[in-house]
């Protein structure tokens, strides 16, 4: 039997054109798909949304094709209704007044987050803290400087401990004792109106009440959200915009507390609005401003003013335990100057995947 000498070219060879082919065309629409695809998210418009809320402004910006008004506005509207210490008939403002008032979904959610800051903070946070707040002159009452039997007997009002939900009710041990969560609702309302647009699938948003910010995706030109933390120059007026530093935020959200903006001066002597619950006055402490990261901006707002009554040292020790926090400090030297303390990961943008 005779043999055929010429030999078949194997099959990938014989038909490797065609699969050159076929895979120039599938990279060629990949490409095409991906450009449109592109192409159409860079079209969708920023929205703007901005106004007053919580006695403090807002800021909105979101990628949506579509005007989300109501949608954002009813957000505001439900926190104002629960947390708010400016809205008379505000849930928490009834409890305050000693009315019987069911806890809503949003007040009670903000109530157990606070024992939790507070616990933690070793009571340097405490939303019952408001009666020495208000005899301050940080509240409803005239600036005045409170002698030390007036802090003693207010002292006696604070602490959550004294306060609990039963059977759906806040019950307070001693009628006079407020809860106030400016501390907090800021951030919380900030957080409220994030989830409305990650519900709806929308990637790219800022959110900002009061300077508490929620940032994710990227902004109007692509870029990562640069997020400005301000000098804490004595600036009562609210005029004096100068920034310390400008971070990028790809998602996250933070929260700053100071002293530079809410203060007045009485005999020489500068009075600032965080006040220690522990010993019922201001907090003295060598921290200018506090920003702090964190996994909510409502939790970022509670410890930003936790670390303003702690003071350095408590507060790097406290960090050093807590790394799902990072904060930026600035602060005062020995000579005034200002100096700046951050936490190793506080400069890290953590980006969409």
């Amino acid at each position: 039997m005779k043999t055929n000498n010429v030999s078949e070219k194997p099959a990938e060879n014989r038909f490797r054109p065609y699969h050159i082919a076929i895979l120039a065309l599938l990279i060629v629409g990949t490409f095409v798909i991906a450009r449109r695809e592109h192409g159409s998210k860079n079209e969708i418009p920023f929205q703007m949304e901005e106004g007053s809320v919580f006695g403090t402004t807002y800021h909105i910006k979101y990628q949506c094709d579509k005007d989300l008004h109501d949608s954002i506005q009813a957000r505001l509207k439900a926190i104002d209704h629960s947390l708010s210490m400016f809205n008379p008939s505000s849930t928490v403002s009834c409890i305050n007044r000693g009315e019987s008032m069911e806890a809503d979904s949003l007040i009670t959610c903000v109530w157990n987050m606070s024992q939790s800051i507070s616990e933690e903070t070793e009571g340097a946070f405490d939303p019952t803290v408001a009666p020495l707040v208000n005899i301050w002159g940080f509240g409803f009452k005239k600036r005045q400087i409170p002698d030390k039997a007036i802090i003693d007997s207010l002292r006696e009002l604070v602490g959550w401990q004294r306060i609990s939900i039963q059977n759906g009710r806040f019950c307070k041990e001693d009628p006079r004792m407020v809860i106030d969560f400016s501390a907090v609702a800021k951030g919380f309302g900030v957080d409220h109106v994030a989830n409305l647009f990650r519900n709806m699938g929308i990637q790219n948003f800022m959110v900002e009440i009061g300077g508490e910010i929620v940032a994710q995706g990227t902004n109007p030109k692509g870029d990562a959200w640069r997020i400005g933390i301000s000098k804490p120059d004595d600036d009562s007026t609210g005029t004096n915009n100068e920034l310390q530093e400008v971070i990028e935020v790809h998602n996250g959200a933070l929260a700053t507390s100071g002293n530079y903006r809410n203060f007045y001066v009485e005999d020489g002597r500068k009075i600032a609005h965080t006040i220690d619950p522990k010993t019922g006055y201001p907090a003295q402490q060598s921290i200018l401003s506090s920003t702090v990261k964190a996994p909510s901006c409502a939790m970022a707002d509670g410890y930003a003013t936790a670390f303003m009554v702690m003071g350095m040292e408590r507060a790097q020790d406290f960090l050093k335990k807590h790394p799902q926090l990072q904060a930026y400090f600035i602060y005062a030297d020995e000579n005034g100057q200002y100096q700046t303390w951050h936490t190793p990961l506080f400069y890290e943008t953590e980006k969409e995947k």
